[in-house]
């Protein structure tokens, strides 16, 4: 009995507390509707969620239909509760589903665009009315209208974003804003966008491909006459005609060992895939017909570099550092342009020496150049074709040297003719010397005092003449176990080795019955008449001839020089190291942003006479010419691109480019 009057005592005072709420809540509406055109009204409702309280939405909307907008304005301007704020909260409570689960549902509503709603609600700034200041004219602001997303369904459902340029700054991250677009204003038709985009899931423009040699400007310098359709030069005698690219590429694991040298790049053109797909563009884009690469990362080369070359009709030699590197170097060539005679892979650590315990390679083919068949009988001499990376320490200039000579030597034994002289040749690769170094000058000049010179000093690199201790270059350079001579020959080749195999006659090999000792008699011997008291018979000419087989013959000993090496290979460099255009010098590399030239090809050029001076540039009858090369930057033009890499260029080294022609002989 108590149970139920406390009952019918409470009801009533349930059913006013429920009167004033729905009168709160549809005051709060009210002043909503009131603010917003009928276009905008109608949308509003149309975007709302699906659920119980859809025919209490679809009422509200026909009761603002019948009323007018002067009057509900009327009402609203009478209630206390006509901030922006208030208003945009209620459009959310109007929204929102009553029940738990059917508002966390995402097919009907999106929770974070309800808790992005109430973030800008949040932001807003209090009303006016409510300072108690005096409202601000309404002015007409941008309205954001809805552009219907087909891909993604977390876009299926759409709702109207806050008016006001807060409200753009707080969702202009957010990517559900990619389903909402400002409302233009009319534009001409010569105005409008040229892209027509089928869905905004990316709104910016497709990439323009613009070719990496449109942006960096690299000029092709031509030093050559007409070329005739078959390629050789119309001239005094036609010429085989082909070109050799060198080009560091930057091994991935080499470049993630030292990635705070490439802070300056963005992660997404470091990736392996993109910058494989740039140095492929390079090698399409310039075609050569002898291709020498550094920097090869071992699994790279198999299972992309090589197979893409392949395509590219190249036939590729990769030879990979001694030790635990992962990189080497490759040299590749076009088999219709050239036929491989030798291939001699070069590795310059031997064990047990100091001064050669490093693991860097180099790679030396000769090759054939192929002349066209309509030609008739005529002959191209072989090109020797080198490629190498030197060691990188500045301070190890001796190393640096030790390992030159070493390549020199193997390229003086695959060049060598049979009367003596040297076919045509070429040395290209990273040395890792700056021009007018001691290292590049014994390259170019061909010889090299080197005796209290300071190691350092040798590649021009760094300068430490700061510290105390400095390692100087002492002679001989290396020992002579290496095998190598001072000219950068191999010791065999200036001395052939003795026939292993001789022819002995009968009458030679009678002589050795007796050897020197039986001549002589023991101290101690018992003297027996007719046994040990005779003197075996000498044979005529047979102790001159014992002495003379007896005496061992040395090794052969080469002389050394007291501190000079030297080549006769006459190298000299396709590039100057100096754009005359720009008054600045041309740079290969640019580390941490300081441009340097470490990278080179150097070709066998015989110079001669001109007056009193002696110029490169000019070249005998018969020898290897340089027909063209492809300029060099300046460092101002890689800080205009970001340095190196950049996204034309992936590598923190400038490829080289270089055309040759050889002089075609009749046989």
């Amino acid at each position: 009995m108590i149970a139920s009057c406390l009952c019918y005592l409470l009801l009533p005072a349930a059913r006013l507390f429920r009167a004033l709420a729905d009168a709160f809540f549809t005051c709060r509406k009210n002043a909503l509707l009131a603010k917003r055109s009928a276009p905008q009204v109608e949308g509003d409702f149309a975007m709302a969620p699906q659920g119980p309280d859809q025919e209490e939405c679809e009422g509200l909307l026909q009761q603002w239909r019948e009323e007018g907008s002067s009057q509900v304005l009327s009402t609203v301007s009478e209630g206390p509760l006509v901030d922006k704020g208030l208003a945009q909260s209620s459009l959310a409570l109007l929204m929102d589903n009553p029940g738990e689960q059917e508002a966390a549902s995402e097919d009907k509503w999106s929770s974070r665009q309800l808790s992005d709603l109430q973030a800008a609600e949040n932001l807003e700034e209090p009303s006016p009315e409510v300072l108690g200041e005096e409202p601000l004219p309404e002015v007409e602001v941008p309205m954001w209208a809805g552009v219907h997303m087909q891909t993604g369904p977390q876009y299926a459902d759409c709702a109207v974003l806050p008016v006001g340029a807060l409200a753009a700054e707080e969702w202009e991250e957010d990517p559900a804003v990619l389903a909402w677009s400002m409302a233009p204003e009319p534009m001409s038709q010569e105005e409008a966008p040229i892209w027509s985009f089928e869905s905004l899931g990316h709104l910016q423009p497709p990439p323009i491909e613009i070719p990496y040699h449109e942006i960096l400007w690299r000029e092709w310098e031509d030093f050559s006459t007409q070329l005739d359709a078959q390629g050789l030069e119309a001239g005094d005698g036609p010429q085989f005609q082909f070109t050799l690219m060198s080009y560091n590429i930057l091994a991935q694991d080499l470049m993630q060992q030292s990635s705070e040298l490439y802070l300056h790049c963005h992660p997404d053109i470091l990736s392996w895939n993109y910058r494989f797909a740039n140095l492929m563009q390079e090698f399409q884009h310039w075609d050569p017909d002898i291709l020498c690469l550094q920097e090869v990362q071992e699994d790279h080369y198999w299972e992309q570099l090589e197979p893409s070359l392949r395509m590219m009709g190249f036939t590729c030699f990769y030879k990979r550092r001694t030790g635990c590197k992962t990189d080497g170097c490759a040299v590749c060539y076009k088999p219709t342009r050239f036929r491989l005679l030798c291939a001699s892979p070069v590795e310059y650590f031997r064990p047990g020496l100091e001064l050669l315990n490093r693991d860097n390679v180099g790679l030396v083919l000769l090759l054939q150049p192929l002349v066209p068949e309509g030609l008739g009988q005529v002959s191209v001499a072989p090109l020797c074709v080198a490629n190498t990376h030197i060691l990188y320490n500045p301070r190890r200039g001796d190393v640096k040297l030790a390992q030159m000579a070493i390549l020199l030597a193997e390229v003086d034994k695959v060049a060598r003719l049979s009367d003596g002289s040297h076919c045509p040749i070429i040395l290209c690769g990273d040395l890792n010397s700056v021009p007018d170094s001691p290292l590049y000058n014994f390259i170019r000049d061909g010889e090299l005092q080197y005796h209290g010179m300071p190691a350092w000093k040798v590649s021009g690199q760094e300068d430490f003449s700061h510290q105390l201790y400095q390692r100087k270059l002492q002679a001989p350079l290396w020992p002579s176990a290496l095998g190598i001579t001072d000219g950068c020959q191999y010791v065999s080749s200036c001395h052939p080795k003795r026939s292993e195999r001789r022819k002995y006659s009968r009458d030679f090999l009678l002589r050795f019955r007796f050897c020197s000792i039986a001549c002589q008699r023991p101290l101690g011997l018992v003297l027996m008449e007719g046994v040990t008291d005779a003197k075996p018979e000498q044979p005529a000419g047979w102790a001159e001839f014992v002495l003379e087989e007896d005496t061992f013959e040395p090794e052969p000993v080469f002389p050394r020089t007291a501190g000079t090496i030297q080549h006769c290979l006459h190298l000299t460099s396709v590039y100057t190291h100096f754009l005359p255009q720009h008054g600045r010098p041309e740079v290969t590399t640019m580390p941490l942003g300081i441009g340097t030239t470490v990278d080179y090809i150097f070709f066998s050029a015989e110079s001669w006479e001109n007056g009193n001076r002696t110029d490169r540039r000019l070249y005998r009858d018969r020898t290897l010419k340089l027909l063209g090369r492809l300029s060099l930057l300046s460092e101002e033009i890689l800080w205009a691109a970001n340095g190196l890499p950049n996204p034309f260029c992936s590598s923190d080294h400038l490829c080289l480019l270089a055309s040759f022609g050889m002089e075609v002989t009749a046989p």
